[in-house]
């Protein structure tokens, strides 16, 4: 597990959560071998482990991709299965357009009246992820073009899709604004021109006071897909918008889309035609 977390970890874009994947493995199979991983043996971790069974199924999914890259190297003469959990449920909390109104209210604060409202905007509208929200520096954003390119030039490509996208007509305005405010090379989230290096704390209080329970940032972007789905979008127009996969998008968001199902609903009492 620790040669694995050394060669991979350089190579994404967060390594700390190899390492504490690697911390809490290692308290349960510290003294083991390789040959004592089993479907018995990865039900116990589960009941040890005792965490949520998304935050368990990672953390045995760097263990079989540590096995897997031992054995690419040589190290293990054979493959060892490593059983995982089953995956939770896709997580469906999403803000209606009455919540949202409310958040956006909750987050113009004294102290963070300039970038917490404007987070919460790009969050609804691009729907992108937090990092890659707070990483956008204002060389990204072509105004005149209307467009924002979210991949940073050098960056390391990963499943975590970025992407070019339109600036949304109702996100333009607040884009504008916060342009005459930022520097140009600066970031667009920032406090008196620093980089925001996250935005829990003050997010979770906008929440607080909006009265919305079970919201994080990645809750925009639930939002923005099922708005999206929910204006019957194209679903392969949507996924290249919020780049994201059509089978994530389809999965977890596809029955809000108003022609959900509809065809088969309609198929299913249809009678057969014979021919001949």
């Amino acid at each position: 597990m620790n040669d694995y977390a050394v060669a991979r970890g350089p190579k994404v874009m967060a390594p700390d959560r190899i390492g504490y994947a690697v911390d809490a493995l290692a308290r349960f199979w510290e003294g083991l071998s390789v040959a004592d991983v089993t479907p018995q043996t990865c039900t116990r971790y589960v009941e040890d482990r005792a965490r949520a069974a998304g935050t368990v199924r990672r953390e045995l999914g760097v263990l079989r991709a540590a096995i897997n890259y031992a054995h690419r190297c040589g190290l293990l003469t054979r493959l060892v299965n490593v059983e995982l959990p089953e995956r939770p449920p896709a997580r469906d909390r999403w803000l209606t357009r009455a919540e949202a109104a409310a958040l956006l209210r909750a987050s113009r604060t004294k102290h963070a009246r300039f970038y917490l409202p404007l987070f919460v905007l790009l969050g609804l509208y691009t729907g992108r992820r937090k990092e890659a929200l707070l990483s956008l520096r204002w060389t990204q954003v072509d105004l005149k073009a209307g467009r924002i390119d979210f991949d940073q030039p050098g960056r390391r490509r990963t499943n975590k899709r970025r992407g070019l996208i339109p600036i949304p007509v109702v996100l333009m305005p607040h884009l504008r604004r916060a342009r005459r405010r930022g520097v140009e090379l600066g970031y667009v989230l920032q406090i008196e021109g620093r980089r925001i290096l996250d935005i829990k704390k003050g997010f979770a209080a906008a929440c607080r006071r909006a009265g919305l329970i079970g919201v994080s940032p990645h809750t925009l972007r639930h939002t923005a897909a099922t708005w999206l789905m929910q204006r019957g979008t194209d679903p392969w127009a949507a996924s290249g918008f919020l780049a994201m996969s059509m089978e994530t998008l389809t999965r977890t968001y596809g029955h809000h889309h108003p022609d959900y199902m509809r065809a088969a609903a309609a198929n299913v009492g249809r009678a057969r035609t014979l021919s001949g």
